[in-house]
């Protein structure tokens, strides 16, 4: 009726949205449960408030109520999987929005992307193209009502699987909602936990109706289901399995030889439901319910030998209390003709065991205590013992194979293991030779950037310096220069050195914008300095050569023009012994107010120029 309701309100035009899966309907959150497939209330006396149901049988329950008779095989997802995406709360994180599928707004699974540019779970996908002509995005609609794409159409064919949203998924922390479990771990593992997890609600499988924790099975099967009986062919009683082991019927046991015969419940005689065209897990009959693919079947018997193990040892431990009843009554209480009547057509149940058990000797020594029995009687034991130690072998053989193509495998992971571990070294010395490769050139590189600079100070110098005892100077700034020369930031400037000849003296003009000594704060001055150069052993000394300074008229009316001859007693004049010696000249060189008149053009667009010309006949 809800899968009717739906597909009649999306009839207008519009895309409806799936039937809500069942664990969106019903919430399991403590303290409702699910019995029989249907909601119960907290009082009611079925409920069990320790209960919490999982995930994946709610979905199974919720394919048994909501499919009707014409279902195909292909309308149900897997058993143990979502049908229409995972719920966003097993995420430890609240997950982004880029996660969330544009129709159940549940985490994508197998995530779809359209040609609109929005991500749909591919079951919801292909829901809405089968009951939909012409269905239209949705989020498309919420975006931009009044005008439509062509890529906003939906349709299986025209959307591609979304390879990286789908890895960024499966990478997320999840964690188990089941009342009583902490596992956690990541998506891709989830699936697979659900379907091995001891506290989820699973049915029985006897079709009783009843939700039973999978780790309480067995001890359901024993004490509590209903369908769980035996019929005793005397009396005909139904009896319990513990029941049946106890009971005695006018001093004899029952001559019945299953230990178990379950009673079908009518409506599952009547009704065959259609097969799903999906692989159960080998373990199946032992308890285990995982579904799926044959490759996820594959993952999933590989992984899962520990969780198989243990309902192998439960359903041991039921066959062995059943073949020791079974031979019991064999030993002394069935006369073989009845036998032959009653019993002739039944087989001993089938066996489902995973791993090599040597129980030969323990079914001797427990069913088959030594007492005095007829040779009929003792025939119709040796045979019973024969047909399960017969099919115990064949069992055991089977997964001695299994447990040899695991030891194979585990020895091609170790050989991989310790190759990987090996290239692992050798990429750490390679890393480390690389890394003091790196370190030497960046030695080399700081050594040559050294050398570039003192290359490019030397290609500077020389594009300035002057060989012929002339050298005009050019300063630029002025007013900000004189400035910094009021406040003191900047006294004086140094210009650029200059020779006399190609291998004469060195020297450099030192300039004074706001004045130094007697003319400081009135008068420009401008001083001469001798510096050491590399020729100063072959010249004569004390310099004595005459020293012309000029300030340029920019537009060449009135130069201002001084001169001066060394002082041959002055330190100024000796052989340096420093870098340079101290500045000697024209304290006094030109009054402020004509440097900074406009009747005069010695500053210029902010610039002025000196010039120095030392007499080179000497």
């Amino acid at each position: 009726m809800g899968r009717e309701r739906v597909r009649r309100a999306g009839a207008a035009g519009s895309a409806p949205c799936p039937p809500l899966p069942f664990y969106r309907r019903y919430r399991y959150d403590p303290p409702v449960g699910v019995l029989q497939g249907r909601p119960v209330c907290p009082s009611s006396p079925e409920h069990q408030p320790t209960t919490t149901l999982t995930r994946s049988s709610l979905l199974h329950m919720a394919e048994k109520t909501s499919r009707g008779p014409q279902d195909g095989p292909g309308s149900s997802p897997d058993e143990n999987e979502f049908p229409f995406g995972y719920p966003t709360n097993i995420c430890e994180d609240v997950p982004d929005q880029k996660y969330l599928c544009s129709n159940c707004n549940n985490i994508l699974k197998k995530a779809l992307q359209t040609l609109c540019g929005h991500r749909y779970c591919s079951a919801c996908l292909a829901w809405i193209a089968r009951n939909n002509k012409n269905a239209i995005c949705q989020k498309c609609k919420e975006e931009d009502p009044s005008s439509f794409s062509e890529g906003s159409l939906l349709a299986e064919e025209r959307a591609f699987g979304d390879a990286a949203i789908n890895k960024e998924i499966s990478e997320l922390r999840v964690h188990c909602v089941t009342l009583g479990c902490s596992w956690s771990g990541i998506m891709k593992n989830f699936e697979e936990h659900q379907s091995l997890c001891e506290y989820a609600l699973i049915p029985c499988h006897t079709g009783c109706g009843h939700m039973v924790m999978r780790k309480k099975l067995a001890d359901h099967l024993e004490n509590g289901c209903v369908n769980n009986v035996t019929m005793c062919q005397r009396c005909k009683k139904s009896l319990s399995s513990s029941e049946y082991q106890e009971h005695l019927c006018e001093g004899s046991l029952c001559k019945e030889q299953n230990h178990v015969q379950t009673e079908t419940p009518s409506r599952e005689k009547n009704c065959s439901t259609p097969s799903v065209n999906k692989d159960g897990c080998r373990f199946s009959e032992v308890g285990c319910s995982f579904r799926g693919s044959k490759e996820k079947v594959k993952d999933h018997e590989r992984t899962a030998v520990g969780a198989h193990m243990l309902l192998l040892l439960q359903h041991i431990k039921q066959l062995k209390a059943s073949l020791c009843t079974a031979a019991k009554a064999a030993n002394g209480f069935i006369p073989q003709r009845e036998l032959s009547m009653n019993g002739g057509g039944k087989s001993v149940p089938d066996l489902q065991i995973l791993a090599g058990l040597e129980i030969r000797a323990d079914l001797e020594e427990d069913c088959f205590p030594e007492s005095s029995v007829s040779e009929e009687e003792s025939a119709l034991q040796q045979l019973v013992r024969e047909k399960v130690i017969s099919e115990l072998e064949n069992k055991l053989q089977v997964f001695e194979n299994i447990v040899a193509v695991l030891n194979k495998e585990v020895e091609i992971s170790s050989l991989e293991i310790v190759a990987f571990r090996r290239q692992s070294e050798l990429d750490q010395n390679i890393i480390r030779g690389l890394e003091l490769k790196i370190a030497e050139l960046h030695r080399c590189l700081t050594q040559k950037d050294a050398g570039l600079s003192s290359l490019h100070k030397s290609l500077l110098f020389s594009e300035q310096a002057s060989y012929d005892g002339v050298f005009l100077w050019k300063i630029t700034d002025v007013g900000r220069k004189l400035q910094d020369s009021v406040t003191g930031r900047t006294v004086s400037l140094y210009s650029p050195a200059f020779y006399t000849a190609k291998y004469g003296y060195k020297v450099c003009l030192r300039v004074y914008l706001n004045g130094d000594g007697t003319g400081k704060g009135t008068h420009m001055s401008l001083f001469f300095v001798v510096m050491k150069g590399d020729y100063d052993a072959l010249l004569p000394w004390p310099f004595r050569n005459k020293v012309t300074f000029m300030l340029l008229d920019q537009n060449n009316r009135e130069h201002v023009i001084d001169a001066f001859r060394p002082d041959l007693t002055s330190a100024s004049f000796q052989r340096p012994v420093n870098d340079m010696n101290i500045a000697s000249g024209c304290p006094m060189f030109l009054p402020l107010f004509k440097l900074q008149s406009p009747k005069y053009a010695y500053v210029k667009e902010d610039t002025l120029f000196l010039k120095c010309i030392v007499e080179t006949n000497y």
